[in-house]
């Protein structure tokens, strides 16, 4: 054995002993309060019971400051339809991501086809439950929100699911009503939408 080899197993050694060592000391907990009443997580620190929880991330935005009663009205408009669309958007998000689970654990064609088309449904249901009374507006945030949520446009979705054929034909109806599924999000254009969306309470 050389003597680099030598070094190594040495290290080896007293790693395994100093390793031991540890896992026959008895952990020693931090005294409870009266008040202490909240479970948290701990972690073994040589012996030595350290309490700690996780903190959640805090945004801090800046007031926004309006140039004008106009510009603050139509930063309200906005406000008013972003949070109108929000809900969808979320819920297509969760479909999505549940179809795209339910095709991984499903490999037959004609299970996949079901499932597409089940989810096809609860979608088209809801459009014409609710979306179908959007504004013209609220429908453009609306694509630009599902592109921010599930990472892909409506149009890839629409594509992947339904074929090349379908997502063109919506596309084109969507373009005679004002509308273009291919629309993306941009956090640096849509940075008013972005900090409502912050600001909303639906990611806490």
């Amino acid at each position: 054995m050389n003597f680099k080899g030598l070094i190594i197993l040495f290290i080896v050694i007293i790693f395994g002993v100093s390793t031991k060592a540890q896992e026959n000391v008895e952990p020693v907990f931090p005294k409870l309060g009266k008040l202490d009443t909240i479970r948290v997580a701990s972690t073994n620190d040589n012996g030595v019971m350290i309490p700690w929880m996780q903190l959640y991330d805090v945004t801090i935005v800046a007031p926004h400051i309006f140039k004008s009663p106009a510009e603050q009205a139509a930063y309200n408009r906005l406000r008013y339809n972003v949070l109108k669309v929000i809900p969808y958007a979320l819920f297509a998000k969760r479909r999505y991501e549940q179809l795209e689970r339910d095709l991984v654990t499903a490999p037959e064609k004609k299970r996949q086809k079901e499932l597409v088309k089940q989810c096809d449904k609860e979608i088209k249901d809801m459009f014409n439950r609710e979306i179908k009374d959007l504004t013209i507006t609220q429908g453009k945030i609306l694509t630009k929100l599902i592109d921010r949520e599930v990472g892909r446009t409506t149009y890839d979705i629409v594509k992947q699911t339904k074929g090349g054929f379908a997502a063109f034909s919506y596309q084109v109806i969507a373009r005679v009503v004002g509308h273009n599924l291919k629309s993306e999000y941009n956090i640096n254009e849509d940075r008013d939408i972005e900090s409502i969306i912050r600001a909303s309470g639906f990611y806490q």
